[in-house]
């Protein structure tokens, strides 16, 4: 029983810095709004493991490789930390097989976020159109750069926003070419 409710609690703080993490690489792909107080949340509470992570992990074209090898290994110690707790001998962990596992895991996590993202980004669209909410900007600013590049190929039909769908499309290709991704590196599920 105490094996279980520590997975659950560790899949719950895990999760929620691994995204907090991801939202850091997301924003700065986006380059989304710095000064959101989303934003100042995200940078504080990834500042700590980044900075010593930064000298050695530099930063290519835009994008923050810290962010991302931060995110590969938290989700590696979350997944060594769940093999312990099932039980598992630390020593018949592969180490290769954990990276795959982190690195899968990752992927499939960004393509949650942008899916979730985008389905709040429709929502908030017919609900709430001109709300100057900080979270809901902030969100729409994470979603754009994906958003664009389908918006420029089907262009909005008698005002009517067909994207999201072809986006929603795509993004489950990919959770769909992920998943077997990870069941060919042999991750847990």
């Amino acid at each position: 029983m105490l094996a279980e409710i520590f997975i659950t609690v560790l899949q719950f703080v895990a999760m929620f810095y691994l995204t907090v993490v991801l939202l850091r690489f997301l924003l700065q792909l986006a380059r989304a709004d710095f000064y959101n107080p989303i934003s100042q949340f995200v940078v504080k509470a990834t500042n700590p493991p980044l900075r010593p992570l930064r000298r050695v992990v530099p930063g290519i074209g835009g994008v923050d490789g810290a962010s991302l090898v931060l995110a590969v290994l938290v989700s590696a110690l979350f997944f060594t930390l769940l093999w312990v707790a099932s039980g598992y001998p630390l020593t018949a962990l592969n180490p290769i097989a954990l990276l795959a596992w982190a690195g899968v895991h990752v992927l499939g996590l960004i393509i949650e976020i942008y899916f979730w993202a985008i389905l709040a980004v429709v929502i908030i669209s017919w609900v709430a159109p001109q709300s100057n909410h900080p979270a809901i900007m902030l969100v729409a600013q994470i979603t754009e750069p994906v958003m664009r590049p389908v918006r420029n190929i089907v262009p909005p039909l008698g005002g009517l926003d067909l994207s999201p769908i072809f986006v929603f499309l795509i993004l489950n290709v990919l959770r769909v070419m992920v998943d077997h991704l990870g069941a060919a590196v042999g991750m847990p599920v």
